[in-house]
């Protein structure tokens, strides 16, 4: 009798039950998005009659009311690196109620076949400045579950429901053995997949100081450090010296294309890059000149500058037409037109002494 009366009130409350879903899904996609935080996933789900049916024959002496069955609204959050779990853990705290008395880390188990089981519960509340509102009270009565855990935990515990089992226990011991070796290999590869995330980071941050300090020769020239490079706009001087010519504006496009081509030409470091730049500025500028005088463009892409210092140096170091063309293949792919512009850009420099 208790345990139809808990369903009676189940099935009354189904529609909170789907708008507490809503609302708290919009917050926390909401709150990722703010803070720049990627996931795997997002999950919700509201318990299904009969799943809560078995939960109640087994526990229903437990619960005085049906909202004391705190996760009938579940969602779960998928990370893609364990150590996210205790960053978007910290976001929650500050956008729910949690009921700490009944949360759970999961995480703190130290058997080696529990690794699919490892993510940390908390059961929450929405927060009082939303129960502040006549319409939200009935909401605010009830608890959801939030349960977090990294995408790896997700797969294993994923694979243990599609083999039918809901817990280590339950699987035959034969098999039991290869399932723990293979729990404490995805534990490991879940921890090293964040330790080499802080890592990159770590470099990343290292170069990125270097760069801007001015330290180029102690760079090496990879694409992280590139970025780098540009993010200083180390052609913007020259770029806007080239746009006066016509008084044009400026079209930002991509320089990250010209990365292999400057690996190429033989450099190593950002350093190299810097040297490359401050000896073939002036040609670049002559030879812009020639390029643009006389044609009314308004409009120039930021490329423009770093183009023709390439081109610039490929003349002076006496590749000629051939390396001009190797240049506009690398840059726009194998065409015949490369031919041609190379013939022509080739005419141009040899008009202004850079051949």
């Amino acid at each position: 009798m208790h345990t139809e009366l808990l369903l009676d009130a189940y099935h009354e409350q189904l529609p909170l039950y789907e708008k507490l879903k809503s609302i708290v899904v919009e917050q926390i996609y909401t709150c990722l998005h703010e803070n720049h935080i990627r996931i795997a996933g997002l999950e919700s789900r509201i318990k299904e009659e009969k799943s809560l049916a078995n939960k109640l024959e087994l526990k229903g002496y437990k619960y005085h009311s049906i909202n004391d069955v705190t996760d009938i609204v579940g969602i779960r959050v998928i990370t893609f690196f364990s150590d996210e779990v205790d960053i978007i853990s910290a976001l929650v705290e500050q956008m729910f109620d949690i009921d700490w008395e009944n949360s759970v880390d999961k995480r703190k188990s130290l058997e080696i076949d529990r690794f699919g089981y490892m993510s940390l519960h908390y059961i929450c509340r929405l927060p009082g400045s939303i129960c502040k509102e006549a319409d939200m009270l009935e909401l605010c009565q009830i608890r959801f579950e939030l349960q977090m855990r990294s995408v790896l935990q997700h797969m294993w515990a994923n694979m243990y429901h599609d083999m039918g089992y809901k817990s280590d226990v339950e699987i035959p011991v034969e098999y039991q053995r290869n399932m723990n070796r293979l729990a404490g290999m995805l534990e490991l590869a879940d921890e090293q997949f964040s330790r080499i995330r802080r890592e990159i980071n770590d470099y990343r941050r290292n170069v990125q100081s270097l760069v801007a300090t001015g330290n180029f020769d102690e760079v090496p020239l990879n694409g992280d450090t590139f970025r780098s490079y540009l993010d200083l706009k180390p052609y913007q001087r020259l770029m806007e010296k080239i746009a006066a010519i016509n008084q044009a504006e400026i079209y930002e496009d991509s320089l990250i294309p010209y990365y292999n081509v400057l690996l190429h030409m033989g450099m190593k470091t950002v350093g190299d890059i810097e040297r490359l730049r401050n000896k073939y500025s002036d040609g670049a500028y002559q030879l812009a000149l020639l390029q643009l005088a006389g044609t009314g463009l308004d409009i120039v892409a930021y490329s423009v500058a770093l183009q023709n210092i390439c081109i610039v140096a490929i003349l002076k170091q006496g590749f000629g037409e051939a390396g001009l063309i190797r240049l506009f293949a690398a840059l726009y792919g194998e065409s015949a037109y490369n031919a041609q512009r190379a013939e022509r850009v080739f005419e141009q420099a040899r008009k202004i002494n850079l051949v």
